[in-house]
């Protein structure tokens, strides 16, 4: 029976480690936080994020991604502080990470900055075998299985300016074991390397467009690569389209609702096989920024 047990959770854990590990999303661009810390307080206002993402509809036991953070400038001390969320569901596991943030800032130039951030994290993750095919369900060895808890810390470093942004991280140096036997660990937690970057074309006076990529290394896995681009027209409307490699192409919109108020929704439809067993993933955010006394956002930026 162990060894029935361990084979189901191998078969998930193979799902794991060569689709994704981290969660991901279309609309990266609008959700640096979770990957890179140095981007706390970057905005130059106290900003509140939320994003739900519903991956490979119609695929029983597919991604359900929850996130939420807030980061805000410490004064003008250069520091930012940020504090995030990341709730992910997979088939039978629940992934639950709480994230603290702190940045430190300086001036390179009279238009760049850059900043260095360091992350600590906690993770939760749990297995519900009750959502297992078990042939027998007293078996003690199911009785033993219990909640993983582990901490974890990150870095990463973001040099930007009000149209251009570079960013390299690691959210997690330590990888994690879960539900080890002995000495070999059904599912291990690798370390991911994000790069990041992005640069806003002023195209007229009305209209400016972005381009963006996120470049994701991972051991075990495929690179994976986004690459995006989003028209910006008014400073109202937002109108993009995202390709990520071997993967899905997606479309996004978004619409400015008051100057600190911003909702994004993106669609994905799947390029490979897996196409023929899902009808998409779709992922909606809403991000909204405390205004300073005058009224407006202290640096307003296309990302």
């Amino acid at each position: 029976m162990k060894k029935i047990f361990l084979l189901s959770l191998v078969i998930f854990a193979s799902v794991r480690a060569f689709a994704q590990q981290d969660a991901q999303y279309t609309q990266y661009m609008y959700n640096t936080a979770n990957v890179n810390p140095a981007y706390a307080g970057s905005r130059g206002a106290l900003s509140v994020f939320g994003l739900h993402r519903n991956q490979w509809v119609g695929l029983d036991g597919a991604p359900v991604t929850n996130t939420f953070s807030i980061s805000s400038p410490i004064g003008y001390s250069g520091l930012g502080a940020g504090l995030s969320f990341v709730g992910d569901k997979i088939g039978p596991t629940t992934d639950n990470t709480i994230s603290a943030d702190l940045s430190y800032t300086i001036e390179t130039s009279a238009f760049y900055k850059l900043a260095f951030g360091v992350k600590g994290s906690a993770n939760l993750f749990s297995l519900d075998v009750n959502k297992l095919h078990i042939y027998n369900p007293g078996d003690a060895y199911l009785q033993s299985v219990t909640n993983d808890f582990n901490p974890n810390i990150g870095a990463g470093v973001y040099f930007y300016s009000d149209n251009t942004y570079i960013g390299l991280s690691i959210p997690n140096f330590f990888q994690d074991k879960k539900y080890s036997d002995s000495d070999r660990a059904v599912y291990m937690e690798k370390m991911h390397f994000y790069l990041i970057g992005g640069h806003v074309f002023d195209l007229s006076p009305s209209i400016k467009f972005k381009p963006a990529f996120l470049l994701k290394a991972v051991e075990g896995a495929p690179l994976q690569l986004d690459l995006s681009g989003n028209f910006m027209f008014n400073e109202k409307f937002v109108l993009g389209v995202a390709w990520r490699w071997n993967a899905a192409v997606s479309a996004m919109a978004g619409f400015q609702v008051t100057p600190g108020m911003y909702i994004g929704y993106g669609y994905d439809m799947e390029t490979t096989k897996l196409a023929n067993y899902n009808s998409g993933s779709h992922e909606i955010f809403l991000r909204f920024e405390f205004l300073n006394k005058d009224g407006g956002i202290v640096s307003p930026r296309f990302f």
